[in-house]
């Protein structure tokens, strides 16, 4: 039941992302692959849970955190986005790979994330595919996590929004709020809700097998597509960084290091 479980969540999620693909290169733009991270997941999620045996409090607890988490995510990506054009992470290699970014791009940006989005899964498969019991001190605790992420990542988006929609604010460096913590508190706050999701899968039977889930996610994030991937030019775009980057932790949310 569990490999069939996957193999069926998996291949909804490469079907959705064929799709999402083919649309791209009628529109032209890869970057709307972001507005379907989340909602690859949540697909998956429900996908496992139909195939699954008999629901209990856990199932749906899980359900419910990774629904709200890909729901929202994928909307906030979405609206970001809206009538600015392709991302420049993509209009970039669109220009490198120029005539071959078409089937570049299949695999590299789609099929790529696809796979990212079943190996990651995997905590919510232990969940879904497990019978139903009780809920424990697991459970509890990943919500709690999971609760704290949330509003890291949520909040953090929310500020930063705000921030930008002021002109005033144009060039400017967001350092109140969440911010003040962590540069980075949208990325740090979706790293802990999937390690909330894989503390909950600790009460599934091979739950704690999936600690490369938050381990996969929380590397992409800080050394691949977040942390490093954003502040790679962005001191240059933005004179005030540096200072920021001096007293402002990087990751995990900590008091500012000097005034």
């Amino acid at each position: 039941m569990v490999l069939e479980a996957w193999i069926t969540g998996m291949s909804a999620v490469l079907v959705a992302m064929l799709i999402l693909w083919m649309l791209s290169l009628r529109l032209r733009d890869a970057s709307i692959v972001d507005g379907a991270w989340g909602l690859g997941f949540v697909l998956s999620a429900w996908i496992f849970r139909a195939l699954g045996p008999e629901a209990g409090p856990r199932h749906w607890l899980l359900l419910t955190l990774v629904t709200i988490w890909g729901v929202r995510l994928s909307g906030y990506i979405l609206y970001r986005n809206h009538g600015r054009g392709e991302d420049r992470r993509y209009a970039e290699m669109r220009a490198h790979h120029g005539r071959r970014f078409w089937w570049v791009s299949l695999f590299t940006v789609f099929g790529f994330q696809s796979l990212l989005i079943g190996l990651i899964s995997l905590p919510l498969l232990a969940v879904q595919t497990n019978q139903a019991s009780a809920l424990g001190w697991t459970d509890y605790v990943g919500g709690f996590l999971w609760l704290v992420g949330f509003a890291f990542e949520a909040g953090g988006d929310a500020q930063l929004a705000k921030f930008k929609a002021n002109e005033e604010n144009r060039g400017k460096v967001m350092d109140r709020g969440f911010w003040r913590y962590t540069r980075h508190p949208n990325y740090f706050g979706d790293a802990l809700q999937w390690w909330g999701f894989w503390v909950i899968a600790l009460g599934s039977s091979w739950g704690a097998w999936t600690v490369v889930s938050p381990m996969v996610m929380t590397l992409f994030l800080v050394q691949v597509s977040g942390v490093a991937l954003l502040e790679k030019d962005i001191a240059e775009r933005r004179p005030g960084y540096r200072r920021y980057v001096e007293t402002t932790s990087a990751f995990v949310p900590f008091f500012r290091l000097r005034s």
